[in-house]
């Protein structure tokens, strides 16, 4: 096991990873509320955290990941009702979206994702030890967290006490001690379709409280990571912290790790302002891997934009490494030669610091230009841990390379060979007529002094 460490948003600094147990890691990531299908904002965590699956794995570390589906809610609430459904009618098709658009990202699903409406019995336990400990009161059948009973509260944010909104509006004042506390449990309002019994009376959880729960019944207490987007630091995160550690006397989680906002302009990503753009009509247009490409070669705390111009860099990256893989293909670069040494180490203490993707990335496209070097050179032993070493370390961040040697690629293949001939019997037409019905298949040629290879 190496010396990992992450950016720890309760500590403000770096953290070394220090598992519970000897190499195994538990990430929870805040996953999304189902009101309607996600877009590329929404998609970001779901990337990164991910990815910082496959590189733990790929260090030796057992990782269990869970990201949670929020199905209750006010927003699923309000939209149910504006699209004149039920609202667990509603949830389940957006349920069903997410995961179908995000399992096109071909990074596999995590191995557990928890329904709030399925952990109903958790949550209502959860409340019920807060009440029991003086933490948390019942008002006409509402359930809120007394704030100032925990000393600590505002220790994630870095928030004064005193300048704190919950963003609950005035919903629940005239019943709350006390501005700043928050809801655990909401009784049942007219119009509100789905609905539990609790001991305080028929209503359904608050948001805060419900990835409380799960992620205790999935992960225990102390485990490694918390993970989300960082405008869930405040105050979905701080009142986890609160809330748990009120009920339990220990930590939810040991890190606190918040990957940066996706940007259009100057603002915020998000279905409220109108300026998404869906994960699957951003996949439709560019392919899952521009997607992932794009997440990688940006810092995971940065805010960034990830918009047609963005995916289409990020397109062209992944097109170079396919080229590279293709090229080597058809000069014949052995597969099964030794890694780079130096290349590997440089990724792996890229990827150490702080989960360095850009840098770690950077290393592999330089690997990849000197393979390319090397080929040219008619240096096969040098391209052959080149090539070996770039699809290693690629593929530890969920990267595959495409060399064109699928089942899929092999009319293409052939496609290529049919035009190679009419160019060595000067049958130029013929070739330039190949040539455009691939060009109109979105495949692109490259002539090369080891042959011609394509990509998409």
């Amino acid at each position: 096991m190496r010396n990992v460490t992450l950016h720890d948003t309760r500590s403000g600094d770096r953290q070394p990873l220090e598992p519970r147990e000897p190499g195994r890691v538990g990430i929870y990531a805040c996953g999304p509320t189902v009101y309607g299908r996600i877009h590329v904002g929404n998609a970001r965590p779901f990337v990164v955290f991910a990815q910082l699956k496959r590189f733990l794995e790929h260090e030796g570390y057992e990782v269990t990941l869970v990201e949670n589906v929020t199905d209750v809610n006010d927003k699923i609430y309000d939209a149910a009702a504006a699209a004149g459904v039920p609202s667990a009618e509603l949830a389940k098709e957006m349920t069903a979206h997410y995961l179908a658009d995000t399992d096109r990202l071909g990074l596999g699903r995590p191995d557990h994702e928890p329904l709030a409406s399925e952990t109903i019995e958790e949550i209502v336990e959860l409340i019920g030890v807060l009440i029991e400990g003086g933490h948390a009161y019942a008002a006409d059948g509402d359930v809120y967290f007394r704030v100032r009973s925990y000393p600590r509260y505002g220790e994630l944010s870095h928030r004064d006490v005193e300048h704190m909104d919950q963003g609950e509006g005035v919903e629940g004042a005239e019943r709350k001690e006390d501005p700043l506390d928050f809801a655990l449990w909401k009784a049942q309002k007219e119009g509100e379709d789905t609905a539990w019994d609790a001991p305080w009376g028929r209503g359904r959880p608050g948001w805060h409280i419900e990835c409380s729960a799960m992620a205790e019944s999935l992960l225990g207490l102390e485990f490694e990571i918390h993970g989300g987007g960082s405008d869930l630091v405040f105050p979905h995160h701080e009142n986890e912290v609160a809330q748990t550690r009120a009920a339990r006397d220990r930590d939810l989680a040991r890190l606190w790790v918040h990957n940066g906002m996706v940007m259009v302009g100057a603002e915020k990503m998000a279905k409220s302002l109108g300026n998404f753009t869906t994960l699957k009509d951003a996949v439709d247009a560019h392919g899952p891997r521009a997607m992932r490409m794009a997440v990688l070669q940006t810092r995971y705390r940065s805010p960034v934009e990830i918009g047609d111009s963005e995916l289409d860099d990020a397109g062209e990256a992944v097109a170079r490494l396919d080229a590279l893989a293709r090229r080597a293909r058809v000069a014949g670069v052995a597969t099964d030669a030794p890694l780079h040494e130096e290349a590997v180490a440089e990724f792996t203490a890229a990827m150490d610091d702080d989960f360095g993707t850009p840098e770690a990335m950077a290393v592999v496209f330089r690997l990849a230009r000197d393979t390319n070097s090397a080929i040219d050179e008619g240096d096969l032993e040098r391209a052959a841990g080149g090539l070996v070493t770039v699809r290693e370390l690629a593929g530890a961040l969920g990267l595959e390379l495409d060399d064109g040697s699928g089942a899929d690629d092999a009319e293409i293949d052939a496609l290529v060979e049919q035009r190679n001939r009419a160019r060595e019997q000067r049958n130029f037409a013929e070739a330039d007529r190949i040539r455009a019905e691939l060009a109109d298949r979105g495949v692109t040629l490259e002539d090369t002094p080891t042959g011609t290879i394509w990509r998409r």
